[in-house]
């Protein structure tokens, strides 16, 4: 009798402990790839328009590319709560209701991201989420929200661990598996505690479409491909999967010339980032399309070792990316950032490679790998020989390594 009371209240004690337990787990074992609609429309949204966009999410090729979640961004929201406290869509942007566009979405295929804010206000000024954690997300559950979305605008002083760790135990109370996306901008360094509240964080303040350190918003500065990829040092040993370091949206068609749209791409894929397309997927060019949709390239960022790519050399102005991959592959990103052509001729006996966090540890001396470009999907030789090529301002050369 009294064992099988402790075997029943054992049992309870390990659902209540898996009830409050932080995150839903086995999701985003590789980057989240999708689209989100902030930074070509912002708030400038309406259910028709977004339903366009799903379609071309899948027409485009997206979708068969690995693209998932479709995310919509700040500005869904009406203006104030209902006498309920509940969330509700602004009636003139979305007169059928939140509900039916995550049905459209579902229909195709994809999966539903919304966003919210751990403020009182949105940084659009709209509705934000403190104080009604519990009940934003049993409202998204309900909806068939798969992807959160949490920003950090309007925070005051709230304490940004226990802030992220309430919303994340509201998803998991509300009970329908969702990716939480930490928005917090890297200001309270989340890479040191938020593997068990998340499955991303940002590191960085905003991105915008420009290849430098920082771009020109008017009032403000966001920050560029080459700004963003400088903060990332050291944070590699705290991604992997099911918890990644975001390095905020891709530019890609945004703007940047071909050239930095195929750079700030690769290098995404090289550090383990989520890929979330930003452009208008009406609007793409074939360039556009060609990048977004490089299924060798994405296989980088998608690989399931889940290992981050790090910055193995940098001498005037040209970098050398190394990305540990599955199957004892290793693939490699020559990357001019400076502002003229640069031609190389890169002797791989010379440089041997050596990754304490991967364990990996290659003398080409020894060992002989086969060079794949993964951007002109040829075989360029292999290891036994010195690569010689000519990289363009602000491009890269990336390749697969094999071992032969």
């Amino acid at each position: 009798m009294v064992k099988s009371f402790l075997y029943t209240a054992i049992i309870i004690l390990l659902n209540v402990n898996n009830l409050f337990a932080q995150k839903f787990e086995k999701l985003a074992q590789t980057p989240p790839m999708g689209f989100n609609t902030w930074n070509t429309f912002q708030t400038n949204i309406n259910e028709q328009m977004l339903e366009n966009m799903v379609d071309n999410f899948v027409s485009s090729g997206m979708k068969d590319a690995g693209y998932q979640y479709f995310v919509l961004d700040d500005g869904w929201m009406a203006m104030q709560r209902d006498n309920n406290g509940s969330l509700v869509a602004d009636p003139a942007k979305f007169p059928g209701g939140i509900k039916k566009l995550v049905d459209y979405v579902h229909a195709k295929g994809l999966k539903f991201g919304i966003y919210n804010c751990a403020g009182t206000l949105t940084c659009g000024g709209y509705p934000g989420t403190r104080g009604y954690e519990y009940q934003d997300a049993r409202l998204y559950a309900s909806w068939g929200v798969d992807y959160l979305k949490f920003d950090w605008c309007n925070t005051d002083s709230l304490n940004a661990h226990e802030a992220y760790t309430t919303m994340s135990k509201a998803i998991k109370i509300a009970g329908r598996p969702m990716v939480f996306s930490l928005c917090e901008w890297g200001n309270h360094k989340p890479w040191l505690w938020a593997k068990n509240v998340g499955h991303l964080w940002r590191t960085t303040g905003d991105i915008g479409a420009g290849f430098g350190r920082l771009v020109n918003k008017g009032t403000w500065n966001a920050l560029g491909v080459t700004g963003i990829l400088d903060q990332q040092e050291g944070l590699r040993k705290y991604a992997g999967p099911g918890h990644w370091n975001d390095l905020d949206m891709l530019e890609v068609g945004n703007g940047m010339s071909y050239n930095e749209d195929k750079a700030h791409f690769s290098l995404w894929c090289m550090l383990a980032a989520p890929l979330m397309a930003g452009n208008d997927l009406r609007k793409m060019t074939d360039q556009t399309k060609s990048i977004l949709t490089n299924k060798d390239v994405i296989a980088v960022d998608q690989d399931a070792l889940g290992i981050e790519g790090f910055r193995y050399s940098a001498v005037d102005g040209l970098e050398i990316w190394i990305k540990p991959l599955a199957n004892n592959q290793l693939a490699v990103c020559f990357f001019n950032r400076s502002a003229k052509e640069q031609t190389i001729a890169y002797n791989w006996k010379d440089h041997p490679v050596k990754d304490d966090l991967s364990g990996i540890n290659i003398d080409f001396n020894t060992t002989a790998y086969k060079i794949y470009d993964l951007w002109l999907k040829k075989i360029l030789g292999n290891t036994k020989r010195a690569l010689k090529t000519t990289i363009g301002i602000h491009d890269v050369v990336m390749v697969k390594l094999t071992k032969l």
